[in-house]
């Protein structure tokens, strides 16, 4: 049996419903089970991972975890409530910023996470995605009422990565011997910039989109709208280029797939709706 939380966001929701198509007994965590969207046959299981008590109920049966941070929970007693439960192995998303600036902000928080794990006393296996594909809808609101994206670094490529190719990976990992103790980087198949990113969205729609280069200094003011100052700060100097490390494009994806990540284009089709 898996647990899976963050069941309705990007990359639980995937892995659900790929587990589900391939037999896998498995439950959804969720805050709320009455808005709960998932395959039929699937069980759904209300708990909080910021209140590891209220997890008690769901263990049972489970050996392996899906565990998907958001920096809201006790991440160390949800891993020791399902040691003491039973559970055997926890495979977790962390960040490729673990590695490409582990000084920072995002970087060191990842690295703590993911030490917390190793020190679960169960077997582990962590994933380090780089930037998401869906992070493009913080510009679905702009497409939609203006047909305008407004950003830094305009040329600066990213190997960004399709959530579902995230899902894909921790299935394999899941259902598979062999991954305990691995670190697997993931990212996409090509560096993509945004001014590219923002043709392909509207190619998808139909569009002729506009894009308006930011300052570095413009993209912090707009980011600190929406995140800590701190967090506004290294996203703005990545968008810009500045200071940030490429970490390549990796081949974790196939490797452990057997097929090619997703483009950022097959991303933008599969959510056009979002930008209509």
């Amino acid at each position: 049996m898996i647990l899976v939380t963050g069941a309705t966001g990007n990359i639980g929701s995937v892995l659900v419903r790929q587990l589900a198509e391939s037999g896998v007994a498995l439950r959804a965590l969720t805050r709320d089970a009455t808005r709960a969207v998932v395959p039929s046959g699937v069980e759904v299981v209300e708990g909080d991972l910021g209140r590891p008590e209220s997890l008690r109920p769901v263990w049972e049966g489970v050996e392996s975890l899906f565990l998907l941070r958001t920096g809201n929970e006790d991440a160390e007693a949800v891993l020791r409530s399902a040691r003491q439960a039973g559970v055997e192995h926890v495979v977790m998303v962390s960040s490729l910023l673990a590695e490409t600036h582990p000084g920072s902000p995002i970087g060191g928080g990842a690295l703590q996470g993911e030490q917390v794990v190793r020190d679960s006393g169960m077997s582990w296996t962590i994933l380090r995605p780089w930037e998401f594909a869906s992070n493009a809808l913080w510009w679905a609101w702009e497409i939609r009422e203006h047909g305008v994206v407004r950003t830094a670094g305009g040329d600066v490529g990213s190997p960004v990565i399709d959530p579902a190719d995230i899902a894909s990976v921790a299935g394999r990992v899941l259902t598979e011997r062999g991954h305990g103790e691995r670190i697997y980087p993931l990212t996409g198949p090509v560096e993509i910039t945004p001014r590219e990113r923002v043709r392909s969205i509207g190619r998808v729609l139909g569009r002729d989109l506009v894009f308006e280069e930011l300052t570095a200094e413009e993209e912090r003011e707009r980011l600190k709208q929406f995140m800590p100052e701190e967090a506004a700060d290294l996203v703005a100097d990545a968008d810009s280029g500045g200071g940030q490390q490429d970490p390549g494009i990796r081949t974790t994806v196939e490797d452990l797939t057997g097929g090619p990540p997703r483009t950022f284009e097959q991303w933008v089709n599969d959510h056009a709706d979002s930008f209509r």
